[in-house]
């Protein structure tokens, strides 16, 4: 008999040591969600976090003989992700939002360039999300699964160093004891808690008191879905007078990859009466859910009677029964991610 005949994890974990890239196949496929949302928590990128995963699955396959069973295979994967993401942020600049390069302008900016030299932190499809993303993944969490992948929580990551933000997301996010963490990232158990100290002070400068998970247990999701129908179809008929009754006085907007962004009702309804009410002809729409947030996909057409062409991804903070903050993403390219069509009749 096949000494590998059992088909179990140990027994696949066997046959990938020998070189079986089916069972390799087989043992990843049901981490690969998980680990590509850590990856786009580390990285706020989805295009990013695939090439991340993608190099944590080669390195993981070619490492696969020096895996010697002392932590779980999970634990082993996320500590060959971690130091994939690492290396990609020392490589590379922070992501950002329009609301990090300035303070925001008080009338609408018409004919904006796109900023092509910043690296935009960019939307996470709810669809893509593991099944079990919601409640802490572990007894050491402080943040829910849902809660870690919300944007005001990966805008406040990206102001942290790479080790720092690991250390974070391993600890509050995933669960992991601080002493695993340390043999993840190859250090001390002492410096991962003070990675932890000093990442959470500049997250409780930077995070809202209340999560949007907190929000959305609090209203509902068929008012959360209800708030974005709204916004939507007030922009589709122009209507302002409904559009002001969404938004929070303080409500900001914000478009990347346009550098500008919109803070209070007057700024933000001038900008909203200014360009997509009076510039843009037609609008469709599509509820949606990102980031664990309400959201709208925007499809934008020259005629109501004609095809409808994938615009933006508006991704929208609640508060209450209001919206504080809708952050667009100016990027067609995003729709399949959102499973999504090109075009809307």
């Amino acid at each position: 008999m096949d000494e590998f005949s059992s088909d179990t994890p140990d027994a696949d974990l066997a046959r990938a040591r020998h070189g079986d890239d089916a069972a390799f196949t087989r043992l990843v496929t049901p981490l690969r969600r998980e680990l590509h949302v850590h990856c786009y928590r580390m990285l706020a990128s989805v295009h990013d976090a695939d090439d991340a995963l993608q190099e944590t699955l080669v390195r993981a396959w070619r490492g696969l003989a020096r895996f010697e069973g002392r932590s779980t295979l999970r634990t082993w994967l996320y500590t060959v992700a971690t130091r994939v993401c690492l290396d990609a942020v020392d490589a590379r600049s922070r992501r950002a939002l329009p609301v990090d390069l300035g303070p925001s302008s008080e009338h609408a900016v018409l004919d904006q360039l796109p900023r092509t030299d910043i690296a935009w932190l960019g939307p996470y499809p709810d669809a893509a999300l593991p099944g079990d993303a919601t409640g802490p993944a572990g007894p050491e969490a402080r943040y829910e699964q849902r809660e870690g992948v919300e944007l005001a929580f990966l805008a406040a990551c990206q102001h942290l160093p790479g080790n720092q933000r690991a250390a974070l997301l391993l600890f509050d996010v995933l669960g992991y004891p601080a002493a695993e963490i340390a043999a993840m990232m190859d250090t001390s158990t002492a410096s991962v808690n003070s990675a932890l100290a000093r990442a959470r002070r500049v997250l409780a400068s930077r995070l809202p008191d209340r999560t949007q998970q907190q929000t959305l247990r609090s209203i509902g999701d068929p008012a959360a879905r209800a708030l974005a129908a709204g916004f939507a179809g007030a922009l589709e008929r122009g209507d302002t007078r409904a559009l002001i009754a969404l938004l929070t006085e303080d409500v900001t907007w914000s478009m990347p990859p346009l550098p500008h962004w919109y803070q209070g009702v007057d700024a933000v309804l001038d900008f909203a009466v200014q360009v997509p009410i009076t510039r843009c002809p037609s609008w469709r729409y599509q509820v949606t859910g990102a980031n664990g947030q309400a959201a709208v996909a925007f499809y934008l057409g020259v005629d109501p009677a004609l095809p409808h062409d994938a615009w933006a991804v508006a991704v929208l903070d609640l508060r209450e029964d209001r919206i504080a903050a809708i952050t667009s993403f100016l990027d067609p390219g995003l729709f399949p991610l959102f499973g999504l069509p090109a075009t809307m009749g």
